[in-house]
C-alpha cells in the first residue's frame, strides 16, 4: 500500500542509525522534519524527501517539499541534491524536470550543489528524492511544543492537494461539476507551496514548527503532538479551507485535512506570543498582502482532559486520533 511505514515499523528502523556521533544533536525520530547537527557556532539542518506522485510538478514540488522541512526547522535552505529516477531517457521529460527544480530553487535562494541522474525502467512515473541543508543559530524541532501553547495554521489546508487535484486529476474533478474557472485558480496554488518565508516570519516566536505534507494537517498534528510528547485540541471549523480546496476535496470525496499539506506551516508559540506571530505574517509574504493565518487549537499536558488522553493525542472536534492518517489521495492513483 503507498504511503508512509507505520509508525511502529519506522521506530524500529530508525532504531538503527549507524555510528553514534555526539555532534548530532536531533537524529531521526518520528514526526522531526529534520536533522540538527552541532558546527560549534551554528547548527546544520538537513532535510531529505522523495516526489513520485504529482507527475505535473514532481521537480517543483521536490524542491519545495524539502526546503519546507529545513525552513519549519529554523533555518534557511542553501543547499540542495537531488536523485532523479526515470523510467526512461526522455530528454524533454529531464529538460521538463531539471528546469522546475532550478526554477524552485532559485526562489527559495537555494543551490543544488550535486546529486544523481539514472534510468529506472520498473518506475512508472519519475521519481525524485531530494535532500535540503542550511543553517542557524536556534534549532526548531518538531518536538518543542509546551502545554499552554496554542495552535498556529499559515494559509489553509490541502494546499498542495488543492494544486494536485487541478493538474493531475483535473478531468476527474470537471466531470464532477468543478467549473473551469475554479481548477485555473487551484492550479495556481503550486505558486504558493513554499513555507520558507511563513517560517522566517514566525520562527522567533515558536516553541516547535512542523510541515504539513503526505496526511495532510491532521498528520502533522499527530505527528507533533506525538514529538512533543502531549495533546493537541483542534477545531475543525477554525482550520482554514480556501474555496477551491473545498470545491476540489468535495468534487472527488477527499478530507481536505487528510490530504497533502505543503504551503502550510503548522506552528506551537506560547499565548503571549500568538498576536507577534500573527503580526509578524501579516507583515510577510514578498510584498504581498502578509501571509494569512489562523488561531485553530491548543496544546496541553497529557491525561488532564475529561477523557485523560495519552500523549501523542489529537483531539479533533473531540475525536481521539492517535495514528497519522493515510493520505486520502492515494487511492486516487491506485
Amino acid at each position: 500500500m503507498t504511503g508512509k511505514v507505520p509508525p511502529d515499523a519506522l521506530e524500529d528502523l530508525l532504531a538503527a542509525t549507524g555510528a553514534m556521533d555526539p555532534a548530532v544533536a536531533v537524529g531521526p525520530a518520528y514526526g522531526e522534519d529534520a536533522a540538527a547537527i552541532d558546527l560549534g557556532d551554528r547548527t546544520l539542518v538537513v532535510a531529505t524527501d522523495p516526489l513520485s506522485l504529482a507527475t505535473d510538478a514532481v521537480g517543483r514540488l521536490a524542491v519545495h517539499v524539502a526546503c519546507n522541512d529545513v525552513a519549519a526547522s529554523g533555518a534557511d535552505p542553501r543547499w540542495l541534491t537531488n536523485t532523479v529516477l526515470v523510467p526512461d531517457a526522455d530528454p524533454d521529460r529531464l529538460e521538463t524536470i531539471a528546469g522546475q527544480v532550478d526554477a524552485a530553487a532559485t526562489e527559495v535562494g537555494a543551490a543544488v550543489v550535486g546529486g544523481h541522474t539514472e534510468t529506472v525502467p520498473a518506475l512508472e512515473r519519475p521519481l525524485l528524492s531530494m535532500t535540503a541543508l542550511g543553517t542557524t543559530d536556534r534549532f526548531l524541532p518538531t518536538g518543542g511544543a509546551t502545554p499552554g501553547d496554542r495552535l498556529l495554521l499559515t494559509k489553509g489546508a490541502g494546499i498542495e492537494a488543492t494544486a494536485i487535484l487541478a493538474t493531475d486529476f483535473r478531468e476527474e474533478c470537471a466531470d464532477a461539476g468543478v467549473p473551469a474557472e475554479t481548477l485555473e485558480s487551484a492550479a495556481r496554488f503550486l505558486e504558493e507551496v513554499s513555507v520558507v518565508p511563513d517560517a522566517a516570519a514566525v520562527r522567533a516566536f515558536a516553541t516547535a514548527a512542523h510541515d504539513p505534507t503526505e496526511g495532510g494537517v491532521a498528520g502533522a498534528l499527530v505527528e507533533l503532538a506525538t514529538a512533543s510528547g502531549t495533546v493537541l485540541e483542534v477545531e475543525r471549523d477554525r482550520v482554514p479551507v480556501r474555496p477551491e480546496t473545498r470545491a476540489c476535496c468535495d468534487a472527488l470525496g477527499i478530507d481536505p485535512l487528510r490530504a497533502f499539506g505543503s504551503g502550510a506551516l503548522l506552528a506551537a508559540v506560547p499565548e503571549h506570543r500568538v498576536d507577534d506571530a500573527l503580526d509578524a505574517l501579516d507583515d510577510a509574504g514578498d510584498g504581498r498582502a502578509g501571509i494569512d493565518a489562523a488561531e485553530i487549537g491548543s496544546v496541553r499536558e497529557p491525561g488532564t482532559g475529561p477523557g485523560g488522553e495519552r500523549a501523542g493525542t489529537l483531539l479533533l472536534d473531540r475525536e481521539a486520533i492517535r495514528e497519522p492518517p493515510r493520505d486520502e489521495l492515494y487511492r486516487l492513483w491506485e
